[in-house]
């Protein structure tokens, strides 16, 4: 049979680029079939004792003849005893031009992420492969065919495989862009357990053993959250932690992470390194479920300003920048760089993209532990796999100990996982490798069907919040509270569960090293100028921290100013300039608790960055004050000129310069009285109230609605009118605008004229032995004081919050438990 009688119809094949192709490497093509009739076959027969040169070239009809294709052939066994012949293009020289085969779609095939040891991103990072790798890659060669006697079947009844990836060789890979493994360990220690890490690596191993949290119920009684939890988390490896709405698994992160709130108590042994110590702020990273970000600063700008708080001094100024630009491309967010994160009424990032965010700004110094609470929580199923890989990757790498919380993970994040803790009710349904969940559910009778994700069929069967009958096995079905306790207590006996018992019981025998409480390491000079450059352009762009009090006070000043306007210097002006005097006193500087609600969301912020160790509590108040002098300076002098001289108060530039200044310190001291409100009241709707009611005890004793020695001596003069600062502002701006001043007496029988002096001790009952100079100080002092007292009370917190909790943690048996199901194994 010639050559030309032969010839097939062959497919053509067109290099398209995918669109999903890593950033990395956009220059590889990817390989599709050119649409051709179904009778086109991708592999062909050859008969028996057709005569063919295996290795030469052949021609076909529907290829250019610039375009040369030779055709590799692989012998393939068929059923029906005929040869498959398959074809392929032919290898590129370059390596850009390296062909990507992508599997064609089948419902009867779920599709598979890639393994914890090697990812798809280690393929498409555009590594060197060599000519061994390429010819596993594409196994088809001439030299694999021969001969044979059985007869052809037809074409129409060949089956068309599409190409797998599972097979797919390991790709060299360049120093760069290789990931670092962890060493291996060679000794038969039961910490090992196969991770390459043991008690003596530079990671933290987290264990918890019977561990119970209850909060108040009712009267005296309390109610568990949490029962008799046992687990472990290892360095280098991700511990799941799933379950429905409300099983308890925020919880259990913030009982391990040591940040439960006040009104809980616990119970039980929580150890880090086999020592019971407490994790100090700097040593571990927790990513809330809350995105508390400063809403007008840029992707790039949160990060970096992070980054320049967080790491450490030695390092450069590009290296820290590096730093975070590759922080912010591996959580994928490189096109919204530059878009400002947003919040209410500012429309901005999504919440999966806050999210993504928050976690960048986590795990720019590498913490040793880290707390995800819900990381894929607004993302879709690729991001979600995108950023859990990258975190595995870099859990690996850095030997980073990461237990977070996950909702409803696809099936190529669960594979992800190395351990899962399941929870329902509070209680530990499983608690194991993940790759074992779905036969532990299986050998207990509720196997997982196929096509099904397993992390969908697990919380499934543990949901009790819609009581359905669920399947068990081949007969019948139960409800979701027997199914519940089925597994309980299917765990509680089986071997699983005792070697977690073992493990956690090796791993606390092991004591391991005491953590750093090394907090930030970056210098307080560095973290000062940082603050106050975020502060000062957060204040810039937020518009109601200070423009639209700016623009209060310039109307407020232009009603004060045409309503006394021109005052004179009547009898009856003293009066007015009195009047006029404390309202800017009292109810201009009442206008600053204004900001307080922007001032609590950088609470919140502060709060997270504390709690994470990413900068001091001198700092943080260093940086705020700093930051808003230029503001508060604006907003005296501009609404203070324009009430000032529209009113014609005292002539001289030092009298206006000794209003404005004083004007800005009383500003600024209600501030700082805001701010001790803050730390003691988060809520900000709460705390404007309480800001105001203690405005308005200080106006009542600041000497104008009642002179000084008419004030009751018991309390409201001794101590209330001295702590009050609005004596002090009142004396100040009576001495500045009286002294030198002179007035027509009225009283018959008197002297022409009355002193400035003579108004002030008889009038106003000010105190003449100090100057104006002093009271200015003694509010500047009051300023330095509110915000120590501020520093204290944070401090204090810190302090005593801890020794608060130990307090309550007691044994389970010594508190009153309400437990739904009297009946229940555990």
């Amino acid at each position: 049979m010639s050559m030309e009688e032969s010839t097939i119809q062959v497919p053509r094949w067109t290099p398209t680029h995918s669109p999903i192709s890593s950033p990395r490497r956009t220059d590889v093509p990817r390989w599709t079939p050119s649409a051709s009739p179904p009778s086109s076959p991708k592999r062909a027969m050859i008969n028996i004792g057709e005569s063919f040169e295996p290795n030469e070239p052949m021609q076909s009809e529907n290829f250019d003849d610039s375009e040369k294709w030779t055709h590799a052939l692989r012998w393939a066994p068929h059923a029906s005893g005929a040869m498959e012949l398959e074809l392929s293009p032919p290898i590129s020289p370059r390596v850009g031009q390296v062909p990507r085969w992508t599997p064609s779609s089948s419902p009867s095939r779920s599709p598979k992420g890639p393994t914890r040891n090697e990812s798809f991103d280690d393929v498409e990072m555009g590594s060197v492969a060599s000519e061994e790798d390429m010819e596993k890659f594409f196994p088809f060669n001439g030299a694999s065919i021969s001969s044979s006697t059985r007869p052809s079947p037809p074409l129409d009844s060949i089956p068309l495989e599409a190409p797998s990836l599972k097979n797919l060789p390991k790709i060299k890979t360049s120093p760069q862009s290789a990931v670092k493994q962890p060493k291996e360990n060679n000794n038969n220690s039961p910490l090992d357990n196969g991770t390459g890490f043991t008690s003596k690596s530079n990671g933290v191993f987290l264990t918890w053993k019977n561990l119970w949290v209850t909060v108040p119920f009712r009267q005296s009684s309390r109610r568990p959250i949490l029962q008799r939890l046992t687990g472990y988390a290892q360095p280098g490896e991700l511990l799941a932690i799933m379950g429905p709405s409300g099983s308890g698994k925020s919880t259990l992160l913030d009982a391990l992470a040591g940040r439960l709130g006040s009104n809980t108590r616990q119970a039980g042994e929580i150890l880090i390194n086999g020592r019971k110590q407490s994790l100090a702020f700097g040593t571990s990273a927790y990513v809330t479920q809350d995105d508390a970000l400063m809403t007008t600063l840029t992707v790039r700008e949160a990060v970096h300003y992070s980054a320049q708080l967080q790491l450490p001094a030695s390092m450069p100024a590009l290296a820290k920048k590096e730093r975070a630009e590759m922080t912010i491309f591996e959580m994928g967010l490189q096109d919204c760089v530059d878009t400002r994160i947003g919040g209410w009424g500012k429309k901005g990032l999504s919440g999966g993209q806050k999210r993504r965010v928050s976690i960048c700004i986590e795990i720019l110094t590498r913490p040793k532990l880290l707390f995800l609470d819900e990381p894929t929580s607004g993302l879709d199923s690729a991001a979600s796999y995108h950023v859990m890989d990258r975190i595995v990757n870099l859990a690996r790498r850095e030997e980073i100990t990461v237990i977070a919380s996950i909702h409803q993970p696809s099936s190529e994040v669960f594979e992800l996982f190395h351990n899962l803790c399941l929870l329902s009710s509070g209680k530990t349904v499983y608690f194991g490798p993940a790759s074992m969940a779905n036969e532990f559910f299986a050998s207990n009778g509720f196997p997982c069907p196929a096509l099904r994700n397993p992390s969908d069929h697990f919380l499934r069967t543990i949901n009790k919040d819609f009581d359905l009958d669920i399947e068990q096995g081949f007969g019948g079905a139960t409800s979701t509270d027997e199914a519940i306790n089925i597994l309980v207590k299917a765990f509680t006996s089986s071997e699983t569960c005792q070697q977690v018992q073992e493990r956690v019981s090796h791993i606390s025998q092991q004591k391991g090293g005491v953590l750093e409480k090394k907090g930030s390491q970056a210098s307080f000079a560095t973290q000062c100028l940082v603050l106050t450059k975020r502060s000062f352009v957060n204040m810039y762009r937020d518009l109601g921290y200070y423009w639209l009090r700016l623009a209060i006070y310039i109307a407020l000043c232009l009603c004060v100013g045409t309503i006394f306007y021109d005052i004179g210097f009547s009898y009856g002006s003293i009066q007015a300039r009195g009047s006029m005097l404390m309202f800017v006193a009292a109810f201009l500087t009442f206008m600053a608790i204004g900001g307080f609600p922007s001032f609590v969301e950088d609470m919140k912020i502060f709060g997270r960055e504390r709690l994470n160790g990413h900068y001091g509590v001198g700092a943080f108040v260093i940086g705020n004050t700093f930051s808003s002098i230029p503001y508060l300076v604006m907003i005296s002098l501009i609404p203070g000129a324009i009430a000032y001289y529209l009113v014609n108060l005292q002539k001289g530039f030092e009298h206006f310069l000794y209003f404005a200044l004083l004007l800005f310190v009383c500003m600024m001291l209600v501030e700082s009285l805001m701010m001790m409100v803050a730390s003691i009241v988060p809520d900000f709707l709460m705390g404007i109230i309480t800001g105001a009611g203690i405005q308005g005890v200080m106006m009542l004793c600041g000497g104008f609605f009642r002179l000084p020695n008419d004030l009751p001596d018991p309390f409201w003069k001794y101590p209330m009118h001295y702590i009050a600062f609005h004596k002090y502002a009142n004396q100040g701006f009576y001495k500045n605008e009286f002294e030198g001043l002179t007035f027509p007496d009225s009283q018959l029988g008197g002297a022409a004229t009355i002193t400035g002096e003579e108004i002030l001790h008889n009038v106003w009952q000010v105190e003449m032995d100090y100057s104006k100079w002093i009271d200015l100080s003694i509010l500047f002092g009051m300023v330095v004081l509110y915000r120590l007292i501020f520093l204290g009370i944070i401090k204090t917190v810190e302090k005593v919050k801890p020794i608060i909790r130990g307090l309550f943690v007691v044994r389970p048996e010594k508190s009153r438990l309400i437990i739904e199901n009297p009946n229940d194994p555990q």
